[in-house]
């Protein structure tokens, strides 16, 4: 166990059970494919970064439990919508549950995630908290629109790829950050820094993401490498690669992307380590958890702020 996942596990304990209490359904299939995601496991870094915010800032009430819980139902729904949109079958080491149920079952009960999460916003009762949370729902879901509009297409530009991967992950740190210092009734400054925290951090870790996909393994990862090419995903590697590379290196890539085919993965994989991509995208991580970790240098010093500055640092030493 990491030190950042050590210092709230008291939390995350109540957090789990809060979950497992409002997965409860009288339709059976929801509650099996609700606790067959929840099981799977995962870093739960967006559920993390409100328990870590909110006792970083002194909160001393109980609802950082709820927010939390909120966060994690918000991007399992997304997980079971992308897992769908993607066709992918592999996530964590499992089957997915649209591979283990079907797409309809899947697509319904990540709805049900979504609206439980809503009530429970509801009950904590906090209209800011609320505005956070819908905003960032629709930025989601603009984002994996936009992705869809992107795939096949070779290309993108760096600017759209950080549109993208901003509203498909980064906004759901920011979420979890600003509304935890909401909960704890920060100024508007903090809310902002913490904010900011989370933007970058997003960014660092999804950048991370795009190297591993790339360079990690099935049993690291928890899914099969070359995904994102599989799925004629125009990441950063691939796009600072087709403009660092010969024309023929070029093509191959180009072509892999617009057919959304991998076969040629061994031969890509060795023209992205060639061109440099691969320490550039790390480059680019590493200067967005250098920009999180200063939005701390305002936080009061404890073991919640340190446990946010590990976790930024974790978030590009990581394999898996």
């Amino acid at each position: 166990m990491q030190f950042f996942h050590k210092i709230v596990a008291d939390d995350f304990d109540s957090v789990n059970r809060l979950i497992l209490d409002q997965i409860h359904s009288n339709v059976n299939l929801v509650e099996d494919i609700g606790n067959y995601l929840i099981e799977a496991g995962g870093k739960r870094l967006r559920p993390l970064l409100v328990l870590l915010v909110a006792n970083a800032l002194n909160y001393t009430g109980n609802k950082h439990y709820d927010l939390a819980a909120i966060i994690e139902f918000i991007h399992s729904a997304t997980l079971l919508h992308d897992d769908v949109v993607d066709t992918s079958d592999l996530r964590r080491g499992r089957l997915t549950a649209n591979a283990k149920w079907g797409n309809a079952p899947s697509v319904l009960v990540g709805d049900f995630l979504y609206s439980r999460a809503f009530q429970m916003m509801v009950a904590i009762g906090n209209m800011d908290i609320m505005k956070v949370m819908s905003d960032t729902t629709n930025l989601i879901s603009e984002g994996e629109v936009q992705q869809l509009i992107n795939a096949k297409n070779p290309n993108i530009s760096e600017a759209s790829y950080y549109e993208v991967i901003h509203k498909k992950t980064a906004v759901l740190f920011e979420g979890a950050c600003e509304a935890a210092a909401i909960l704890s009734q920060s100024e508007k400054p903090m809310q902002q820094q913490m904010q900011k925290y989370g933007y970058h951090l997003g960014l660092a870790f999804q950048l991370v993401d795009d190297v591993l996909d790339y360079t990690g393994s099935i049993e690291e990862l928890g899914k099969n490498v070359g995904d994102d090419l599989s799925e004629g995903k125009p990441t950063l590697p691939l796009i600072y690669a087709m403009n660092n590379s010969s024309p023929e290196d070029t093509e191959v890539i180009t072509h892999s992307i617009r057919h959304a085919d991998n076969s040629h993965i061994t031969k890509i994989i060795d023209i992205i380590h060639t061109s440099g991509a691969l320490d550039y995208t790390q480059s680019v991580a590493k200067d967005h958890t250098i920009k999180a970790i200063k939005q701390l240098y305002s936080l009061q010093d404890s073991v919640y702020k340190e446990a946010m500055i590990n976790l930024a640092e974790f978030s590009i030493s990581r394999s898996t």
